[in-house]
């Protein structure tokens, strides 16, 4: 069954089963539009949006037809990504033009640069030039700036108004956002110089100065400025609005809380997906679109598979004089690619908080070595004893004790290594670290555990 509970007046689901699921669908089938509009209603548009993707395309289409191309913005912008485009090719330029003179200025940035060129052009002729200019000049930033995330739509007042001038411009402003947590506090040059809580304004005298209430803006974001560096400026600060400036340090715009919380979760989910090699991935991606993602990252890991078989290839005739090489190779290897890729993930979450500098580099570096060491020889003891009672061969239990402490301490050091060579040459180390230390580890364990065999059985 599915979990549900209200939020005010709405219920959320939590969770649809297939019964509901499939109930809903027949449905739209059947064109019952009082019961798919009541089962709509009822839903947080975050759920009505979870449904829809738990849809078949065909019976998303027969949806949309229904509904009359009337489709909700609150609905449509908690779509997934792939999902969102697919609804895009359904709807008609007019329908998308009216979802997005609906929505704040950054939410309908996510949507026209998810547009081909010619259809955005055609949608964007079809708003006010007000709405049209802002739009345009959004999208002209960087995809991963501050300028992309955050809306044109803000409160700010002069510093000499009084907090009864600032309710009085509240309640009559028709062009303010709908919700708003602060007030910014502008110069004659439309520069920040504070932010006042809007609960403070509300407990304040009318005849109080706005800039006597005020305080200082702990941080401005620039317009240029990447959004993983602004969601830790949100974070260090525990900011839950900040204002936006340009070149010239005028504010234009604002970003909020609720926007970070989507960025720190795309990026946490994009480097999760990118250390796995399937990039940016949706469950609802068809199984054509999965395959292509993955196939090079698999040709990838097969060239350095090919690599390590190599390495085998080269002590061929020594395997063969002693089998129990064999058997036991793969241990060194496992253990290595496994610690190298610990030391890889706890180094990419550091590069990506900025925990990691040039000043704490070197000191960071040698804890993994001596990390390495320390593993390496309590495993080394623990897998040669296993490998004495199993063989009977202290020989042996030699071979991979030394190979093991060797193969730790070569994970722990490439696996901050080969992120921090990669973030300096400006390439993302959640999206190629993983491999160059799996095949690290892996060639270094098998030619560690096989040349040391070689020498003692030779």
């Amino acid at each position: 069954m599915s979990l549900i509970k209200s939020i005010g007046n709405k219920k959320v689901n939590l969770d649809f089963d297939q019964d509901f699921i499939t109930t809903f669908s027949n449905k739209i089938n059947v064109s019952d539009l009082q019961s798919i509009n009541q089962t709509l209603k009822n839903l947080h548009p975050s759920d009505v949006a979870n449904l829809i993707e738990n849809l078949s395309y065909e019976t998303r289409v027969k949806l949309i037809e229904i509904e009359s191309f009337h489709f909700a913005p609150e609905i449509f912008i908690e779509l997934n990504e792939s999902i969102q485009s697919e609804v895009l090719q359904l709807l008609s330029l007019d329908s998308i033009s009216n979802i997005i003179k609906r929505l704040e200025s950054d939410d309908a940035v996510s949507i026209l640069e998810n547009l081909e060129l010619d259809k955005k052009n055609l949608i964007l002729e079809k708003l006010p030039p007000k709405d049209r200019f802002l739009l345009e000049e959004g999208l002209s930033f960087p995809e991963d700036s501050a300028a992309r995330i955050m809306q044109r739509e803000f409160t700010a007042i002069p510093s000499d108004w009084t907090v009864g001038q600032t309710i009085d411009y509240l309640r009559e402003s028709k062009d303010l956002p709908q919700e708003f947590l602060e007030i910014f506090i502008v110069d004659n040059d439309f520069k920040p110089i504070g932010i006042v809580p809007s609960s403070r304004v509300l407990r304040t005298a009318r005849d109080s100065k706005m800039n006597l209430i005020m305080r200082e803006m702990p941080v401005l974001i620039s317009v240029d400025m990447d959004k993983e560096e602004v969601g830790q400026a949100f974070e260090s600060y525990n900011l839950v609005s900040a204002g936006v400036v340009n070149k010239n340090n005028k504010l234009v715009g604002m970003i909020t809380a609720d926007d970070i919380v989507t960025v720190v979760q795309e990026e946490a989910e994009e480097d999760v997906l990118l250390l796995a090699g399937v990039g940016n991935e949706e469950i609802t991606d068809t199984v054509f679109v999965k395959t292509k993602r993955r196939f090079n990252w698999l040709l990838i890991n097969l060239a350095t598979a090919l690599l390590a078989s190599w390495v085998i290839s080269i002590f061929g005739a020594e395997i063969e004089k002693v089998v129990a090489l064999a058997f036991l190779m793969p241990i060194v290897a496992s253990m290595g690619g496994n610690a190298g890729m610990q030391t890889l993930a706890v180094t990419i979450r550091a590069i990506a908080t900025k925990e990691l500098s040039s000043s704490n580099i070197k000191k960071i570096i040698t804890k993994e070595f001596f990390i390495g060491v320390l593993n390496g020889i309590i495993f080394a003891i623990i897998t040669g004893a296993i490998v004495f009672i199993w063989f009977k061969q202290i020989d042996l239990s030699i071979i991979i004790a030394a190979s093991m402490v060797l193969n730790m301490i070569v994970a722990g050091l490439f696996g901050i290594l080969i992120p921090v060579t990669l973030k300096k040459m400006n390439i993302d180390p959640a999206l190629a670290s993983s491999v160059f230390v799996t095949t690290v580890t892996d060639v270094i364990g098998f030619l560690s555990f096989l040349g040391i065999g070689s020498l003692v059985f030779l």
